[in-house]
């Protein structure tokens, strides 16, 4: 299978209730041999009708992040960990995020097998680690299953926390040495 179909089926998916009042699912975007993974909680409400990840206000200060750092969206795959829009923008409950992530995020990494993750929040870490490690390991590469996993702020809490805001843009400044250092891109 290829990250192309299997975006086709993650658009189709009904395995758990919140396609029932998605208006599109987000499978997410990017190169298919990307070296870098972007993973985020959910689609927020401009997402769900464009069908594209991080799109939103969000999405704009990410972007500002990766100008910061000479990183060039259309290099990096952007998804999340639930492929839906909640309803009222709450927080995605296990069952949701347990099936996406097994359905679909474990052979969106697996396909596309990229160098760093970046895990945006405490959701997207929590489900990967099953523990919130986020305001012990911001800022560093934590490693688990062979793969690196890039530990930082959703952009969301940053808009809104000036200290989360300034702690955020420091982790992408220590990302940017990562990058350098590993040579992510050659």
């Amino acid at each position: 299978m290829d990250i192309f179909t299997l975006s086709e089926e993650i658009r189709r998916c009904t395995a758990c209730p919140l396609w029932k009042g998605r208006t599109l699912a987000v499978p997410g975007e990017g190169p298919k041999n990307a070296k870098i993974i972007v993973i985020g909680e959910a689609p927020g409400a401009e997402e769900d009708h464009q069908g594209v990840p991080f799109v939103g206000r969000s999405g704009k200060f990410l972007d500002s992040l990766f100008t910061k750092i000479n990183l060039n969206r259309k290099n990096i795959f952007i998804t999340s960990v639930v492929k839906c829009h909640p309803p009222q923008n709450r927080t995605p409950n296990s069952t949701e995020i347990n099936t996406c992530q097994e359905l679909w995020l474990h052979k969106q990494i697996t396909l596309i097998n990229p160098q760093i993750i970046i895990l945006l929040g405490s959701t997207a870490v929590k489900a990967t680690f099953k523990t919130n490690i986020l305001s012990k390991q911001h800022g560093t590469i934590v490693k688990k299953n062979n793969n690196n996993y890039f530990i930082t702020y959703h952009p969301s809490a940053a808009m809104r926390f000036p200290k989360i805001n300034q702690l955020m843009t420091q982790d992408f400044l220590k990302l940017k040495k990562i990058i350098l250092k590993e040579k992510v891109f050659k």
